[in-house]
């Protein structure tokens, strides 16, 4: 009788399991994180299967976070403190998987007022920094742990351009060549990219050449191509994109082709926000924050060159920024003036883009980093 009892309590409590199981989080649901220009990081739930995203809430507070950055590898997200007004600073975050939290390990200076934007070289364990108010690009170590190391050098820019945003040089992004040789900083104030050189044993930038762009252009951010040829510079104030040739031996670059992002008859503030190339190059997509539109464009990978395959409402107002998951088949869009995150399928054959019809209330977001 005792047997029969425990048999019946066991095959309840499987039931009651298996019930339940529906209802936990899918074991493959993946954190997002979101910049924003208020004074928290929120954190989201995305599936990767169906394209469902869920607000988890604020896991961070205190800092001015417009942009943020998963570590590839480790658990460990980095957070900028974007204040013109003091020097910036850069936060190292441990990541807890299961509920999203975050937890501050340390911080380090970024070498210069309104830190905007980071990038890492996992090669060299290096961490670089914009400084868009300084007009400054930093190296900052990182240690094994993920956790920041000391300031290593700062570079400050010099430069101005006929917009009434460009009385001085301002460092908008940052990215190291494939040789690992070179930092390429595109600067808004200055018009130019500029090429500083890098040597990775020691982590210091020193100057280099530039790359001039048409005055009032306005360059915010630049992404490699696949096989390290080429360069796409997004230039924010005049809303194109030029597809440049990159030659590594000499540390140059040279301008191939101009296109540009704005429909015809577009008659309101150009505002180019920001480019991501798919992970086989045959795609770049852009964003468009004066019209709120997303562009795709097809690579010619013999000349680099772009041709326009679609453009696409950005599910909201003002497309700050977006984040392509590693899977090809999803990009997320942070609509900073609608106050939202929407979600848009992307066909990996043509790279064309769907409106997944799916998205999630957050405060002026303007930044979104997968956690791996």
């Amino acid at each position: 009788m005792n047997m029969s009892y425990c048999q019946k309590m066991l095959a309840r409590c499987v039931c009651l399991l298996a019930l339940a199981l529906p209802l936990m989080p899918a074991a493959q649901a993946e954190l997002v994180y979101v910049g924003s220009q208020g004074r928290q990081i929120q954190a989201l739930r995305f599936d990767p299967a169906s394209g469902k995203l869920e607000l988890i809430g604020p896991v961070a507070e205190g800092l001015r976070p417009t942009w943020t950055l998963a570590h590839p590898r480790l658990p460990i997200l980095y957070a900028v403190d974007d204040d013109s007004g003091k020097e910036g600073t850069v936060s190292a975050f441990a990541v807890q998987r299961a509920s999203g939290a975050l937890r501050k390990l340390n911080q380090a200076p970024t070498g210069g007022n309104g830190a905007t934007h980071l990038s890492l070289d996992l090669t060299s364990h290096t961490l670089f920094a914009a400084n868009f108010a300084g007009g400054s690009s930093a190296s900052i170590a990182v240690r094994p742990d993920g956790s920041l190391g000391p300031l290593v050098s700062v570079l400050k820019a010099q430069g101005a351009g006929p917009h009434r945003r460009q009385a001085s040089a301002h460092a908008h992004a940052s990215a190291i060549d494939p040789s690992g040789n070179y930092l390429l900083v595109p600067d808004l104030g200055a018009d130019r990219v500029f090429v500083y050189g890098y040597d990775a044993a020691t982590r210091v930038l020193s100057p280099g050449q530039a790359f001039s762009a048409p005055p009032g252009s306005g360059p915010r951010h630049l992404v490699f191509g696949a096989d390290g040829r080429f360069v796409y510079l997004l230039n924010e104030l005049s809303a194109d994109v030029m597809a440049l040739g990159w030659e590594a031996d000499a540390g140059r670059l040279s301008l191939l082709q101009t296109v540009a992002t704005s429909s015809d008859g577009f008659a309101g503030a150009k505002s180019g926000a920001e480019l991501a190339r798919s992970a086989d190059g045959r795609f770049l997509y852009v964003a468009n924050r004066g019209e709120h539109a997303l562009l795709v464009y097809g690579v010619d990978a013999t000349s680099g060159q772009l041709a326009l395959l679609q453009r696409i409402g950005s599910g909201g107002e003002t497309p700050w920024s977006f984040a392509l998951h590693a899977s090809g088949k999803w990009l997320l869009v942070a609509n900073q003036r609608s106050g939202g995150v929407h979600v848009f399928g992307v066909d990996a054959a043509s790279g064309l883009l769907s409106d997944a019809g799916m998205s999630v209330a957050v405060a002026t977001p303007v930044n979104l980093s997968f956690m791996p």
